[in-house]
């Protein structure tokens, strides 16, 4: 990484929960070339990751910190958040464990984030354009206006284009807006964990930046549903249950803007029905999105007991 003018300390934190080991070891290895410090926070992986990980040539780059039981998403982020405070971490950069980051995506990031906060701009968060190179198209950055999805598509190779929010792996994030912001909430466990926030940082006066110089591949979901010659991603009944019960939570929260509450619960409704319809095990998509529209409206949050 070329050296900046002031010294940059940033952490990567990376989540796993019963990883493929060859895949995290590509993300862990690129990720030491670009970063000197590491966190893999472990949600109760049934493969051992930490006796793994200390037979891999990374060094003192990587600490990896095992939660025992799967405590969510969110919780995870928050401890590897945690532990990269006690660094003095100006930075700190999300990962899944199964995203692949071009070598130079986190120099690429730090310069937007250090670049618009030098023309004064509260800087909520950077993220890469992620590639699915399961889907036809690089997927584009998200912006609501009015009643309007709007894709914020790169129309040059160096654009930077402002967002409402980021998809959490390879989002570049200051400790200090965090500070101001608040940490990932928990109760959400997964799905909707990284709009939320967005939102929130949104709402509190920052804003969001995505990156089209900065590359990552990315799979976004299960494999693809072709319809109307369109790839659609699909996640597990497990995972639309969360999809469905966080965002019926988020439309409850007082402070999202009307507009956005509509516009993104018209694009929930659409996929209600085209998950109930066009799914192999249409069934189970169509029960757990329904108990997750359920518990949503209830407020019951947190880890799905078993159903």
């Amino acid at each position: 990484m070329t050296k900046p003018i002031r010294h940059i300390s940033i952490s990567a934190v990376v989540v796993s929960f019963n990883p493929d080991l060859e895949v995290l070891e590509q993300l862990l290895t690129s990720l030491t070339c670009q970063l000197d410090n590491i966190v893999v926070v472990d949600n109760g992986s049934t493969n051992d990751v930490v006796a793994w990980a200390y037979t891999k040539p990374f060094g003192n780059k990587i600490v990896v910190l095992p939660l025992g039981v799967n405590r969510g998403i969110a919780a995870a982020q928050n401890v590897g958040i945690a532990h990269a405070r006690k660094m003095d971490t100006d930075y700190v950069i999300l990962f899944d464990q199964d995203s692949s980051p071009a070598p130079d995506m986190i120099e690429k990031l730090v310069s937007v984030a250090e670049a618009q906060a030098a023309m004064g701009i509260r800087v909520a968060a950077v993220g890469p354009r992620y590639i699915d190179e399961r889907q036809d198209n690089p997927p584009p950055f998200i912006r609501f206006k009015g009643l309007k999805l709007e894709r914020q598509v790169c129309i040059r190779e160096n654009s930077v284009v402002e967002v409402d929010y980021l998809i959490a792996s390879g989002c570049l994030i200051s400790l200090s807006v965090l500070g101001s912001v608040g940490d990932m909430r928990e109760e959400l466990f997964i799905d909707y964990v990284d709009i939320e926030w967005g939102l929130r940082a949104k709402h509190a006066g920052y804003k969001s930046f995505g990156s089209c110089a900065a590359l990552m591949s990315h799979a976004l979901g299960d494999e693809p549903i072709v319809f109307l010659g369109q790839k659609i991603p699909v996640r597990s009944p497990l995972r639309h249950y969360y999809m469905f019960r966080n965002a019926v939570w988020l439309y409850r929260q007082s402070w999202l803007p009307l507009n956005w509450k509509l516009a993104d619960g018209w694009r929930l409704l659409l996929k209600y029905g085209f998950y109930t319809l066009f799914t192999q095990t249409r069934w189970k998509h169509f029960r757990m999105m329904t108990l997750g529209l359920w518990h949503g409206l209830r407020g019951r949050m947190g880890q799905l007991d078993d159903v």
